[in-house]
């Protein structure tokens, strides 16, 4: 079955809307779907793989099958991946940099099995070597990892970060820099954490703040980059450059962000999940997912 013939057209008004969460995959990655769409989820990211594993054995064709073809595949809009959290293209060490660059390789394989257009990736920490050496190296890494693999679809999608200690990304110029020093740029996206640039300095605590936050993305990396955007509030304050994300509404940020990307035309299509704690029960991703329902029904006089 070809990927668009996955997609099937969900009637009422609320399913239309491209919103959901990351989702465990224990159990398998087939399981996702299934705790996404019992909370009414229309979006969705995964880890391929253990997300604090370098490496894992490859998925079983029927693995794969039970993913792709599983009842509710279809009713998903949007289905994601997100890279492990120890991968750093901008490692200094040498054993440390070539497991980032195997290890980024095998989850781009792995996504493209699981038919899924992009992963998300935090562009690395340049660990003392300072900015410019790092997005050079990021650059660079990049293209190692693309010729490694040059039939894969599934692009790369570079998150912003917040700035915590040498990582980089906390600046749109860092991404326009990697994606404009890239071999292949056709291959890279670029995914938005609210909690992340409001961390990282972009005031978006209010709708002018926030509108004035994406011209400038507008301009220094360009509106069809955007591939995903992670709706998380912050319990840090603006400009902290210290990650931590907080539910919709509890945290620093506010909801005239949140309100913005939810009743912007422009961002009608574009995947917006969330990525703040819960337990098992995802209680806690349906009351977030209910305020960003709520915000998205708001219509201004």
């Amino acid at each position: 079955m070809a990927r668009a013939e996955r997609k099937s057209q969900i009637g009422n008004r609320d399913s239309q809307i491209v919103l959901g969460a990351h989702m465990s995959i224990r159990g398998g990655v087939s399981m996702a779907i299934e705790r996404a769409r019992s909370i009414r989820c229309t979006a969705m990211q995964i880890f391929v793989k253990n997300n604090m594993q370098w490496f894992a054995r490859p998925l079983t064709r029927e693995e794969i099958r039970a993913f792709l073809d599983h009842v509710q595949r279809g009713e998903l809009l949007s289905v994601f991946g997100h890279a492990n959290y120890l991968i750093n293209l901008a490692a200094t060490n040498p054993q440390f940099h070539a497991n980032s660059i195997r290890a980024l390789a095998e989850e781009l394989v792995r996504a493209d099995q699981l038919e899924l257009p992009f992963l998300v990736l935090h562009p690395g920490a340049h660990l003392g070597a300072g900015e410019e050496a790092g997005l050079k190296k990021i650059a660079d890494s990049v293209d190692e990892v693309f010729w490694e693999i040059p039939e894969v679809k599934t692009k790369i999608a570079l998150e912003i970060t917040a700035g915590q200690g040498s990582s980089i990304g906390h600046l749109f110029e860092h991404l326009a820099h990697i994606i404009a020093n890239v071999r292949e740029p056709e291959r890279l996206g670029v995914c938005l954490d609210t909690a992340h640039l409001f961390a990282a300095g972009y005031e978006i605590g209010s709708e002018s703040g926030v509108r004035t936050t994406f011209h400038k993305f507008d301009r220094v990396i360009g509106r069809n980059r955007l591939v995903a955007i992670h709706v998380n509030d912050s319990k840090t304050s603006l400009g902290s450059r210290v990650d931590r994300h907080e539910h919709i509404g509890k945290g620093r940020i506010g909801l005239d962000a949140f309100r913005f990307i939810m009743r912007s035309p422009r961002f009608s299509k574009i995947p917006k999940v969330l990525e703040t704690p819960k337990g098992k029960d995802l209680a806690e991703d349906v009351i977030n997912l209910e305020t960003l329902r709520r915000l998205a029904a708001v219509r201004r006089r």
